[in-house]
């Protein structure tokens, strides 16, 4: 990617330490990136920093513990942008109290991150979408099995196609690519004005040729760039892309970085 392109990443997480054997399926997902020391020892945020510094990322978003992201926030203003993530275990009441709590913490608009699809067929979510919705609120969806306590079957693109014929308003910006239902998802992203597909956990090397199609045409301004650092350094995904079949002069280059910038 150019390096003179101001780059945003719309989906870093905040990864707090967890002692080895505390979680073997999380475990599994960072040792299979080769980051497993990551896992262990959690997200360092001044190392975040100086690493978005290096190459040329000038916002992130991340999710991950409220608190943890919401003092991110406060600690590097303009830099890191914290998304609030709506535990799918947890009630609608007290998710909006949380929340409240968190933007208020964070002294800013924070985005909001609910697991879409799985309102589809859990109503009790549903009021979460009409909130981040009404408040123009950025909600991601995970799209792959990299979310590792969560099931393949509660993410499918259709949950995220009702969930946008019912909410037009509400922008939904899909995770890692789709897969692997990523032709679906790309279909369900073509289809609706409010939804995005993000690069996160994927290196270019390893996109689909029908994703390499469609970044590179009718769905160049349909993509935003996402590491889901620290699973994904962002030296291990650039330098890729620049030998990956998009020059960093073409508009696929660049339409990801500005896509990601009008979301947030």
């Amino acid at each position: 990617m150019a390096r003179d392109i101001p780059i945003v990443d719309v989906w870093t997480q905040h990864i707090k330490g967890t002692p080895p054997g505390t979680n073997p399926e999380g475990e599994n997902v960072f040792r299979n990136y080769g980051m497993l020391d990551v896992y262990h020892h959690g997200t360092d945020f001044a190392r975040m920093i100086d690493a978005m510094d290096r190459h040329g990322v000038r916002v992130a978003l991340m999710a991950g513990d409220n608190e943890a992201v919401a003092e991110a926030q406060n600690r590097y203003p303009g830099r890191i942008f914290g998304e609030y993530h709506a535990d799918r275990r947890t009630s609608w009441r007290r998710c909006a109290r949380s929340r409240t709590t968190c933007a208020t913490a964070a002294s800013s608009r924070s985005a909001s991150s609910v697991h879409v699809a799985q309102a589809a067929h859990r109503p009790r979510l549903l009021p979460a979408l009409r909130q981040g919705g009404g408040a123009g609120g950025h909600v991601p969806d995970a799209g792959g099995p990299h979310r590792s306590a969560l099931s393949l079957g509660d993410r499918p693109p259709t949950y995220i196609d009702e969930v946008a014929l019912d909410f037009p308003e509400l922008r939904i910006v899909c995770g890692h690519i789709g897969w692997p239902w990523t032709e679906e998802m790309i279909a369900v992203a073509w289809k609706h004005r409010n939804v995005w597909i993000d690069t996160s956990a994927h290196v270019p090397r390893h996109y689909p040729p029908a994703f390499v199609h469609f970044l590179k045409t009718f769905g160049k301004d349909k993509v935003c760039f996402a590491t889901d650092y620290p699973l994904l350094r962002w030296d291990r995904v650039l330098a890729r892309w620049t030998d990956s079949a998009f020059p960093p002069t073409s508009s696929a280059a660049s339409s990801t970085t500005t896509r990601a910038r009008r979301s947030t």
